[in-house]
């Protein structure tokens, strides 16, 4: 089977994802749709997408109840149960874990960090673990939108949850991200131009065309060992791309006055990497 059509196939799937999340939608059922065995499904998902068929669900989930909290009026408790979860309080507390704020203060906020504090460094310590580094390179392609970079390294490929050390720069170009804590991580890039809402950042209905994404890894660190630079080059973000749950970049007060080049990303964004839990896969 041709690289193109294991990712239509996918795509198909995905679009059924799409249009069911308020279902408890199984492995099974989703395989079905591809017209493949449940075990031949799951590998051929985790390739082209990087993930697993319920966490890559279990994502559009969030991702959908975010443009639905700063898109419309309705109530969190109508949210969740359009979004698959049979409990508001199984809900609130997996967007919390994912987004790293609750439905209601994402709301208030408008889905932009502004005024958050700083998130402290992650892995403090001394001795080789805190000399530990990832270094490399963000590139953007000339025919990409301008805006700042959020460079974090996470242990999922889904870029959700709190990220083992990141870092926010004003635009591409060379970053390290220091005291990073032995262990194998994913490097994720992610971008959105200036002026673009921070709410919707992210794949799924009703999010902008104009997200770049650049990922590499996964990257194993260890003292002792010598990592060669990653080089990290951002494209547009597909309907392949599991989405990017956490806050990114986008068009708060100070990012569009000029005011920040480079800071720690905030506190609010992170949270711990969530299950699958509505669907049931």
């Amino acid at each position: 089977m041709t690289t193109a059509s294991m990712e239509m196939a996918i795509l198909q799937v995905i679009e059924y994802m799409h249009g069911r999340l308020d279902q408890d939608l199984t492995t099974d059922d989703l395989a079905r749709t591809a017209r493949f065995s449940k075990f031949h499904f799951s590998r051929m998902f985790r390739e082209v997408t990087g993930t697993s068929p319920g966490r890559f669900l279990s994502a559009l989930r969030i991702q959908e109840a975010k443009c639905l909290l700063v898109g419309t009026g309705r109530s969190v408790a109508d949210i969740s149960a359009q979004v698959g979860y049979s409990s508001v309080g199984t809900f609130s507390s997996r967007f919390k874990e994912c987004v790293g704020l609750s439905p209601s203060r994402f709301r208030e906020l408008d889905g932009d960090f502004r005024g958050m504090s700083a998130q402290p460094p992650s892995a403090s310590g001394s001795g080789a673990a805190s000399s530990l580094c990832v270094q490399g390179r963000v590139v953007l392609p000339a025919d990409r939108p301008l805006g700042q970079v959020l460079v974090g390294l996470f242990a999922s490929p889904i870029p959700q949850g709190n990220p083992v050390q990141c870092t926010i720069m004003d635009g591409p170009g060379p970053f390290e991200l220091r005291d990073v804590r032995p262990g194998t991580w994913h490097l994720m890039a992610a971008s959105v131009p200036y002026g673009s809402p921070s709410a919707l950042a992210g794949r799924g209905r009703g999010a902008p065309e104009n997200l770049s994404v650049g990922r590499y890894g996964p990257v194993t660190v260890r003292p002792g060992v010598l990592l060669m630079p990653a080089d990290i080059v951002l494209r547009p973000a597909s309907l392949l791309d599991p989405p990017v749950l956490i806050a990114v970049p986008g068009s708060s007060a100070d990012i569009m006055s000029g005011a920040t080049s480079r800071r720690p990303v905030p506190a609010a964004i992170g949270a711990h990497m969530a299950q699958p839990s509505a669907a049931g896969l």
